[in-house]
């Protein structure tokens, strides 16, 4: 008995030492593998960009993301503290205060009787400006129009005011007795795009007493339809409209040559190439309706578009008569008719250079001088009024220059809401 169950727990242990010996299966030797994690959530794809946005076309990087649209004061800046100390022109001129309180002061434009009055971009305001002191020596500002939509351009002609805003022109006769209250006015013209990039509108009447009108790019850079990117010009009541230029992407100013009667303008050049190119464009408009100035195809009248000039050559388009620097934002421009300033500046061209913003050094915030040669070509580009910049900040931003009946330059500034009076002599 005994030995039988010696034997049989012999054999139990045998049995168990061989089983707890013998190699485990492969699972159980591996721990067991976690459950897969989750795949994170896709991050919300970014918005595009509106091609009408200033910032269409900007680089990634960290220096270009710091570049946007420098705004300006919401209100204008008091009279006592207008950065005139700052202000510097060559010696023989000086500078002062004209009027204060505008806010978003732009476009400007004097009738016969010396109002002066000023288109705004922001606000929705035009103004005129008194031509008499008053009691205290400060010219009155009154506001003709609120609640209008970007009334940036201004004209006068035969006691008309013509007002533009971003998609009509609208008359006011007889202006100088209604100052007051001007009334609904006349529209014009009202074939315009609504779009709002490059939307605001400078206009003059011509030496043929016709009606100039630009229609901006609507957008940085693209390929513009066939009722963007040009100078139109009319009759006085908008009849007989017509393309006179076409490549221009954004001209805010122009005029007459007083010899030849060619108009000049201004054309503000593409974002967001580089830093240095393109330049802004100063062009003569010599065949009307003939002439391509280059945009969307070649800038500055030297380079193709990195996207749109493929198949084409600058060679192809009119080139500028002056290059006017990279991003200064040159806007308004006058020819120098006036009595006043040294021969030298007689039937020269003066532009107010806004100033550069997608530029990590600013560049403009100035007025310029153009010079012509006795060939009537550009001979050279040379500043005038400073100061507007200081250690890369704007204190001031000139908008439109212009030449009043006492042969003295007014300079618009709508970072300040003010125009400064440039005059010569003692």
């Amino acid at each position: 008995m005994r030995s039988s169950l010696s034997v049989g727990l012999a054999a139990l242990v045998a049995s168990l030492g061989a089983a707890l010996l013998a190699p485990l299966p492969l699972l159980a030797q591996e721990a067991a593998p976690k459950a897969a994690a989750p795949a994170p959530a896709a991050a919300p794809a970014a918005a595009p960009v509106d091609k009408g946005s200033a910032l269409y076309g900007r680089p990634e990087g960290a220096g270009a993301s710091k570049l946007a649209p420098v705004a300006g004061p919401p209100l204008a800046t008091a009279a006592a503290k207008l950065p005139l100390d700052k202000l510097k022109v060559p010696e023989g001129f000086k500078v002062e205060v004209y009027a204060s309180g505008l806010a978003n002061a732009r476009s400007i434009v004097q009738a016969p009787d010396g109002t002066v009055f000023v288109g705004t971009r922001t606000v929705g305001k035009v103004y005129a400006v008194l031509p008499q002191p008053d009691a205290e020596g400060r010219r009155v500002v009154k506001t003709l129009f609120s609640g209008m939509h970007r009334p940036n351009g201004v004209a006068v002609h035969d006691g008309a005011l013509y007002v533009a805003e971003l998609s009509k022109i609208t008359r006011y006769d007889d202006i100088a007795k209604h100052l007051d209250d001007p009334g609904k006015g006349t529209v014009v013209y009202d074939d315009l795009p609504k779009d709002e990039a490059h939307g605001w509108k400078f206009i003059a009447i011509g030496p043929d007493n016709k009606l100039y009108v630009p229609v901006g790019a609507p957008g940085n850079i693209n390929m513009p339809p066939e009722t963007h990117a040009q100078i139109r010009r009319m009759d006085l009541d908008g009849k007989n409209a017509e393309v006179i230029a076409r490549g221009v992407r954004n001209s805010v100013g122009f005029d007459w040559n007083p010899a030849t009667k060619q108009l000049w303008f201004t054309d503000n050049g593409r974002d967001w190439v580089s830093e240095d190119i393109p330049n802004d464009e100063l062009n003569v408009l010599t065949e009307p309706g003939k002439q391509h100035f280059g945009f969307p195809f070649c800038h500055q009248g030297t380079f193709t578009d990195p996207e749109y000039g493929w198949g084409h050559s600058c060679s192809e388009f009119t080139p500028p008569a002056a290059l006017l620097g990279p991003h200064t934002a040159s806007l308004g421009m006058r020819f120098n008719t006036g009595g006043m300033f040294p021969e030298a500046y007689k039937n020269q061209i003066f532009i107010a250079q806004h100033g550069s913003w997608n530029r990590t050094q600013k560049l403009g915030g100035d007025v310029v001088v153009a010079k012509l040669g006795s060939d009537g070509k550009v001979a050279s580009v040379e500043p005038f009024l400073t100061g507007f910049l200081q250690d890369n900040k704007y204190v001031g931003r000139p908008v439109d220059v212009l030449f009043i009946k006492d042969g003295s330059m007014l300079v618009s500034d709508d970072f300040n809401g003010a125009i400064f009076r440039v005059s010569a002599g003692k």
